[in-house]
């Protein structure tokens, strides 16, 4: 009985985890960015192949690390807050729910 307890409360902490988890990822010439049923896109260089790694979420700004065409990883930052201001967001609510940030296989 104590297993299944654990068990569940685990169960319940990683659903609750997963409710405060984005994701990043690319498809094509866009930058595509997941939080629950939101899914924002935006206009990347037609160059890069994928995001590998976020290195930071800091309340809308991102740094990770991106592979280009013909170039060697670099760090790249991403500002979603003016992206989100101009889809008339409340900026301040939407990213307060976002704890975590993890990269998504690119689509193609």
């Amino acid at each position: 009985m104590i297993k299944y307890v654990n068990s569940r409360k685990h169960k319940e902490k990683r659903m609750e985890e997963r409710k405060n988890l984005a994701f990043l990822s690319n498809s094509g010439n866009y930058s595509i960015f997941q939080f629950q049923n939101d899914v924002i896109r935006f206009m990347t260089s037609p160059r890069l192949e994928k995001y590998q790694k976020v290195l930071e979420w800091d309340a809308g700004y991102l740094v990770v690390i991106a592979k280009y065409k013909d170039l060697a990883e670099i760090e790249e930052y991403i500002d979603l807050v003016p992206i989100l201001e101009d889809l008339s967001y409340d900026v301040d609510s939407f990213l307060s729910h976002i704890k975590e940030v993890k990269i998504r296989e690119a689509t193609g």
